[in-house]
């Protein structure tokens, strides 16, 4: 979300550091989709998960209702939570909520998905869902998925961890 100070910054063969304003919203609404960890910025109370998961398709070009609504239960589905499509917020658990939350960071067809930690706010068994989740999508879609996370245990259970401690990484 900020734009980097130092460094170097590719993504999707794109130099975000040589990218305008308007270059950085095309490349956010296209290239790169988000899970929060508060669930909050994830989901709109109001709307049904099915409505939630729609909302950034309407920001696509080309993008239909019809195309939108079976799309939007196709993630539905994906994420395991189809049968509460019609569900509101308020009639959610944590952990549905951040399976439907998933399921709208992939309503844009991202290339990169960056969850915060996606596993923080859930219990053991709906975290281990979570990671299962992830990683059909990134061996079936390709999908890079990048984690920050303080938990040591979810560390153990990727392919690939990078530390950061005082702006330094090590891997």
């Amino acid at each position: 979300l900020d734009r980097p100070s130092a460094g170097k910054l590719t993504v999707d063969g794109r130099d975000l550091f040589k990218l305008d304003e308007k270059g950085l919203v095309e490349y956010k609404r296209n290239t790169v989709g988000f899970v929060w960890q508060n669930n909050a910025r994830n989901l709109i109370p109001y709307l049904s998960a099915w409505q939630n998961v729609q909302l950034p398709m309407r920001f696509a070009p080309g993008s239909h209702g019809r195309k939108q609504r079976e799309r939007a239960l196709e993630l539905l589905e994906m994420v395991g939570m189809g049968h509460k499509k019609d569900s509101r917020l308020s009639q959610l658990s944590g952990g549905e909520q951040q399976r439907i939350a998933i399921a709208i960071a992939l309503a844009n067809n991202p290339k990169i998905l960056l969850a915060d930690e996606p596993t923080g706010s859930v219990d053991t068994k709906t975290g281990n869902y979570i990671l299962d989740v992830f990683r059909e999508l990134n061996k079936n879609l390709g999908l890079t998925i990048v984690i920050v996370t303080h938990d040591r245990q979810l560390s153990k259970k990727v392919s690939r961890v990078v530390a950061i401690r005082d702006g330094k990484t090590s891997s």
